[in-house]
């Protein structure tokens, strides 16, 4: 797994309102049983080639507003939440949640993304949370969207003092899942499972959104 140079941490990570508390509420949150333990650990996959390459201005939870743009990103609005988990279903707090994905028109904010489309300057399109005690993050975004060769995803890296996972979510019923490489590498039917989030209709949150829950667990450092 490439390794994620990561920056000092802005404390700008909570949006107030929609973005930092109505998707944490509204999300379900099932308990942790010692019926479903140990826990599925997370699959990890590859960081990609167009991890940030820097994470100044803005670049806290919320990827739909850009500061200093005067319209919000194109695309459907997704509100994702979830926890990070220890493999005992402990959660872990404190750690560094980044995600980063395509905006609408499949363009990543990377100088090395030069595909034919241009990009969407009011998507932030990478943003970073911190765990509360409960273990718990949340991102507005967008639904993510197809590309060439890849069906739509977000890219997910959790990072504590001691250990550090690199994932893709995925939207779990999207036909182009069947011939995606990368999710198709995950052999653990389980394992596969825990990275398909259903994305549901979320108008109590803010019309015409989509929510779903992505809880990760991350295996026990050697």
């Amino acid at each position: 797994m490439a390794r994620i140079l990561t920056p000092q941490i802005g404390r700008r990570t909570v949006v107030g309102g929609l973005a930092s508390t109505a998707a944490m509420l509204v999300l379900p949150r099932a308990p942790v049983t010692a019926a479903n333990l140990p826990l599925i650990p997370t699959p990890a996959q590859t960081t990609g080639p167009f991890y940030p390459v820097d994470w100044l201005g803005d670049a806290d939870n919320d990827l739909v507003r850009v500061h200093g743009e005067p319209a919000r990103a194109m695309g459907q609005v997704a509100h994702v939440a979830g926890r990070v988990l220890d493999a005992s279903g402990a959660p872990v707090s404190g750690a560094s949640v980044e995600i980063w994905q395509c905006d609408n028109n499949g363009r990543y904010r990377h100088p090395g993304d030069r595909r034919g489309s241009p990009r969407d300057s009011g998507f932030q399109g990478r943003g970073r949370a911190v765990t509360g005690a409960d273990g718990g993050y949340s991102f507005r975004t967008i639904r993510p969207v197809p590309y060439p060769g890849r069906t739509p995803h977000i890219h997910f890296a959790i990072i504590t003092s001691a250990r550090q996972l690199v994932t893709q979510m995925y939207v779990a019923g999207e036909p182009l899942n069947e011939g995606d490489f990368l999710l198709n590498r995950i052999r653990d039917p389980r394992q596969r499972e825990s990275v398909l989030v259903l994305l549901e209709p979320a108008d109590r949150l803010e019309p015409g959104a989509l929510a779903g829950t992505f809880d990760i667990v991350i295996a026990s450092s050697e």
